[in-house]
């Protein structure tokens, strides 16, 4: 009888992966963050891609992206500041970040 243990294993990571990504892009849609972020291209603020392509090496990035979800921040970008978003808690940001940093 074939081993199927190994394609079990491959399988459930997939599933988990695929289903974390679609649980955050739902979440960055629940949250009202395309009201101002686009995948690919710049609007109101930048492009999640841009923002993996800037901060994707940087060990600090997840609390410090995570951070800026929750509290707001200004100036990395532009003039345009990003308000805080006291309806994403922590662990909703935390997600958020890791999605984005993953683009």
């Amino acid at each position: 009888m074939p081993d199927f243990r190994h394609c079990a294993t491959a399988l459930f990571v997939v599933l988990l992966t695929s289903s974390s990504a679609v649980a955050s892009s739902e979440l960055a849609r629940s949250k009202n963050c395309v009201a101002c972020h686009h995948a690919e291209r710049k609007m109101i603020g930048p492009a999640f891609k841009a923002v993996a392509e800037r901060y994707g090496k940087d060990e600090t990035a997840i609390k410090t992206l995570s951070e800026r979800v929750v509290k707001g921040g200004g100036g990395h970008w532009g003039q345009t500041p990003m308000p805080p978003q006291p309806g994403v808690s922590p662990e909703e940001a935390e997600t958020l970040v890791k999605w984005i940093l993953a683009q």
